[in-house]
């Protein structure tokens, strides 16, 4: 017997794997881009719908070590057949690099390196900021917007990123340096 979100899932997967066969006869590289927040504690995560359109907040990562965060990471790559990665890097507000940001350089380079894909860095500044003031205007408890936030920003993340990838020109929030 399958229940209804069985049933919603075959649906939305049927649909998915019409929308990546579509992508490869476009020409299109197939699969979702993956975003991220990376904390000492948290990992907020993110994924685009196929099309690379949309950002959808997935469940935050709660960091164990590097062998299991990496290993969570990789089901939810292979899962959602993730092309690329979207890391937020943590800027000074003048825009500087400082020890976060190299960090984020760092871990950057791990997640290239063991999963063979792109990964792009991505100016986060006020993501966090922006995710509580979002979330402060729904009707969550102080502790269930704590559990949002990392999500969120993931979300905004991605999100700023698809649109700096579509409106270069946009004026907005310029990509940090990429490396590929």
């Amino acid at each position: 017997m399958i229940t209804g979100g069985q049933v919603t899932w075959r649906k939305a997967d049927a649909y998915n794997r019409r929308v990546s066969s579509a992508d490869q006869k476009a020409g299109r590289p197939s699969g979702r881009i993956l975003g991220l927040d990376v904390g000492s504690r948290r990992i907020g995560i993110a994924v685009s719908d196929p099309l690379g359109i949309t950002a959808q907040g997935l469940e935050t990562l709660q960091r164990r070590n590097k062998r299991q965060d990496l290993a969570a990471l990789e089901k939810i790559i292979r899962d959602y057949a993730v092309r690329e990665i979207v890391v937020g890097l943590p800027l000074r507000m003048s825009g500087a690099e400082g020890t976060q940001s190299d960090k984020m350089q760092v871990f950057s380079d791990e997640l290239r390196k063991r999963f063979r894909l792109p990964v792009h860095l991505w100016d986060e500044r006020l993501t966090s900021a922006e995710a509580n003031r979002l979330l402060r205007e729904t009707e969550l408890s102080i502790e269930k917007r704590a559990k949002a936030v990392d999500r969120m920003a993931a979300v905004l993340i991605l999100q700023g990123w698809m649109e700096g990838r579509r409106l270069p020109a946009s004026g907005s929030r310029l990509p940090a340096e990429e490396k590929l």
